[in-house]
């Protein structure tokens, strides 16, 4: 192998290299038993942060127009509560928020598909604390998803 290819391997990633070796890691959401594409299949990162930008959006909306006055350095604050209160009680119960609905999104359990009181608690907890969002499994599901035992599909 030249430094070329070496360097080719390592710019492109651990996946791209073993699956250039020969290793068939199957499409996202194989292992969970969900279809590759259509309803049902795990949603996109695209569509997962559209989601969270239209309900992000929202929250501060309302922190900003009913809570505080004007924008000040606890508006965040208040909009964190808000998607904190909005998530657990939305998920909870229809299973998305404002956001999921409009971009076609729906949260269920890897299991039996409607959400537990608990699971939502966790998922949005850790949902807040942001960095297990970041953190991304082979089905692209987030860490708080995986801890929470729920996965994200399009509906």
């Amino acid at each position: 192998m030249d430094k070329r290819q070496a360097i080719g391997s390592w710019l492109s990633g651990p996946r791209a290299a073993a699956e250039d070796a020969g290793i068939d890691f199957g499409y996202r959401g194989q292992q969970l038993g969900l279809p590759e594409s259509g309803p049902g299949s795990i949603a996109r990162p695209g569509r997962r942060l559209g989601a969270l930008a239209v309900d992000w959006g929202l929250c501060l909306l309302i922190a900003y127009g009913l809570i505080t006055d004007g924008y000040h350095q606890s508006t965040s604050n208040w909009a964190l509560l808000i998607f904190f209160v909005l998530s657990v009680l939305t998920v909870g119960t229809v299973g998305f928020t404002p956001g999921k609905r409009l971009l076609g999104l729906r949260v269920v359990t890897e299991d039996t598909g409607t959400v537990a009181p608990l699971r939502v608690l966790v998922r949005t907890a850790l949902l807040c604390l942001a960095l297990p969002a970041l953190i991304w499994d082979r089905d692209g599901r987030g860490l708080h998803d995986r801890l929470a035992r729920t996965v994200e599909v399009r509906i």
